[in-house]
C-alpha cells in the first residue's frame, strides 16, 4: 500500500515540476514526474523538455540514476499518462517498464488519441500497478488547467483562445488618433509578456501591423522559445519590411483574397501564407483555428484591435480574457471590441471572473466565458 502521505506530497512535487515545463515543452503538454521509494523519499524528478527532447519520466529516471538510486520497486508519480507511441521520442511507458518501477500514479489520462489509456494499459500488462486519480481530484484538475490548450487541441481540434486587452478604466484601448503606448504600467506589460511566452502563438490583425508595426515577441521575461506569430490579413497588405519578421519564429499569415505575387514575396521573407476565404472577403476565422490546431498550436494569445477582437467574440471563438485596467479615464477613443449592437441586456456575453489581481497601479482580471472549459 502507498504511504498515507504519499499522494499529496509526491503530486505536489510533480505538479511543481510540470509548472517548470510551461515555457519550454510546447507543443507537448506540460508534465512533471517524481519517483519515490516505499518511504516516500524522492529518488528523481523532472519535467518535459523542448519538443524532441526528453519527457518528464525520462528526466526523472535520469536524475535518479545520476544520484545513484536504484528505482526498481519504486513508485513513479506523473501528472499526465505516460505516452505509449513513437512520436518525436520513444514511449515513456516502456522506459518505466524497463526501469523496473513497481507502481505508477497518474493524475490525468492523456487526451491524445494516440495515447488515451494505451500507456496505462501497457504498464498494467507489464505487471505494474497503476492508479489514476478521479477527474475532480484537485491534482487532476490542476493538470488539466495547466494543459488546457493541449486538451483543447486534442479534444475540440482548436486551440484555447485567450484575448489580452490593456485599457483605461472606461474601457478604451487607444486614443482616437490610434496612440496606445502606454495605457498600462510596466508591471502590466511585463505580465502581458509572460502570457505571450506561455502561448503557442500570438495572433494579431493587419490593422495593428499597419498602425503600430509591432514585433509581438517576448522581451520582458526570460524565455528560450518565442511563440509563433499569426496575422489575419485578408488582402495581404503586410509590408515586406514589417518588424514582425523574425528568424527562428514561425509566421503564419491568413488571407482571403488571392495574391500569389505578394504571397511569394512574403514567403521569401520566411512567412507561410494560407488562403482561407470566408464571407464578405474576410478570413474564415473558425477555419483558421482548426488549421492552427493542425499546426500544433495549443494556446492562442490574441493581441489585436477592436475590429478583429469583435469578430472573434461575435463568432464565439474566444475562451477567456486577460484584461489589464489602468486607473485613468480617456473618454473618446477605441474600445476593447466592436461587435453587436444588442437590443437587450440578456443578449450580453456572460463572463466569470477567475481571478482579480493588482499589478503595480493596474488591475488584472482573468475572465472566462462560462462552460468553455467543458470539453
Amino acid at each position: 500500500m502507498l504511504p498515507i502521505h504519499f499522494p499529496a506530497a509526491a503530486l505536489q512535487e510533480a505538479t511543481a515540476q510540470a509548472l517548470q515545463a510551461t515555457l519550454v515543452s510546447d507543443p507537448n503538454p506540460r508534465v512533471g514526474c517524481v519517483i519515490v521509494d516505499a518511504r516516500g523519499r524522492t529518488l528523481g524528478q523532472g519535467h518535459t523538455q523542448a519538443a524532441g527532447l526528453a519527457h518528464a519520466e525520462i528526466m526523472a529516471l535520469r536524475a535518479a540514476r545520476a544520484a545513484g538510486f536504484d528505482v526498481r520497486g519504486a513508485t513513479a508519480c506523473v501528472t499526465l499518462e505516460p505516452c505509449s507511441h513513437h512520436g518525436r521520442t520513444p514511449p515513456c511507458c516502456d522506459a518505466l517498464i524497463e526501469a523496473g518501477v513497481h507502481r505508477v500514479l497518474v493524475a490525468r489520462q492523456d487526451p491524445n488519441p494516440l495515447v488515451a489509456g494505451r500507456g496505462i494499459a501497457r504498464l498494467r500488462a507489464a505487471g505494474i500497478e497503476v492508479s489514476v486519480l478521479d477527474a475532480d481530484d484537485p491534482a487532476a484538475l490542476a493538470t488539466r488547467e495547466l494543459n488546457i490548450g493541449f486538451f483543447s487541441r486534442m479534444i475540440r481540434k482548436t486551440p484555447w483562445v485567450r484575448m489580452k486587452v490593456a485599457a483605461s478604466l472606461d474601457g478604451k484601448t487607444a486614443l482616437n488618433n490610434g496612440a496606445s503606448q502606454w495605457i498600462t504600467s510596466e508591471a502590466a506589460r511585463t505580465d502581458g509578456h509572460a502570457w505571450r511566452a506561455r502561448a503557442s502563438a500570438v495572433l494579431t490583425g493587419i490593422g495593428t501591423v499597419l498602425q503600430d508595426n509591432p514585433r509581438l515577441d517576448v522581451r520582458l521575461v526570460a524565455t528560450k522559445r518565442q511563440p509563433h506569430l499569426v496575422v489575419v490579413d485578408s488582402r495581404l497588405e503586410t509590408p515586406l519590411d514589417a518588424h514582425l519578421f523574425m528568424a527562428g519564429r514561425a509566421l503564419y499569415i491568413y488571407a482571403a483574397e488571392q495574391n500569389d505575387a505578394k504571397k511569394s514575396a512574403l514567403e521569401a521573407r520566411g512567412a507561410t501564407v494560407i488562403y482561407l476565404s470566408g464571407v464578405n472577403g474576410k478570413v474564415d476565422l473558425a477555419a483558421m483555428l482548426r488549421d492552427l490546431a493542425r499546426r500544433e498550436v495549443n494556446e492562442l494569445h490574441v493581441e489585436a484591435g477592436h475590429k478583429l477582437n469583435g469578430s472573434l467574440i461575435r463568432e464565439g471563438l474566444v475562451d477567456e480574457f486577460v484584461v489589464y485596467l489602468a486607473p485613468k479615464l480617456i473618454g473618446q477613443g477605441s474600445g476593447m471590441a466592436s461587435f453587436g449592437p444588442i437590443s437587450e441586456l440578456s443578449q450580453a456575453i456572460p463572463l466569470e471572473f477567475k481571478s482579480i489581481d493588482m499589478l503595480g497601479p493596474d488591475l488584472r482580471i482573468l475572465a472566462r466565458i462560462p462552460g468553455r472549459e467543458q470539453f
